[in-house]
């Protein structure tokens, strides 16, 4: 990956729908060649996926815990990872190491919700226990920068 990748990579962040016209044009590059770079780049994986970012609050999700679970056994089978995936409001999960076993992201329109995710949650063979931080107030979240 060279500098002209970086550059590309750094503008798609901001907008992920610029035109390869514009892309070009912004590092030096025909628009054909920006294409070309932006489809090598997905194909070896670094652009995993193309997206827009919602505002969580303004779709009815505006309540944030971050889960520590516990647990028996070891987690990072793909039962687990399978048995996770299937409850909606886990946005992300992270085998870790520390006092707890995994850790999850959940969104959820209500701490009642919340609630209900954590039952989900105690429910996934070899959990033993849940400790949830639930987020008062978000400073700021970066994507990766490059």
């Amino acid at each position: 990956m060279d500098d002209v990748d970086r550059e590309l990579l750094k503008l798609l962040q901001q907008d992920a729908g610029m035109p390869y016209t514009a892309l070009g044009k912004a590092v030096g590059l025909s628009a054909g060649a920006a294409h070309d770079r932006v489809r090598k780049l997905r194909e070896r994986g670094v652009i995993r996926r193309t997206t827009i970012e919602i505002d969580p609050r303004a779709v009815g999700r505006g309540v944030l815990a971050f889960v520590m679970v516990d647990a028996n056994a070891w987690m990072g089978d793909p039962s687990t990872r399978e048995a996770l995936a299937r409850i909606a409001e886990i946005e992300e999960a992270h085998i870790v190491a520390g006092a707890a076993s995994v850790l999850v992201k959940v969104r959820t329109a209500s701490t009642e919700e919340l609630q209900q995710a954590l039952r989900q949650i105690f429910g996934v063979d070899g959990v033993t226990g849940t400790d949830a931080i639930v987020v008062l107030e978000t400073f700021f979240e970066r994507p990766t920068h490059i």
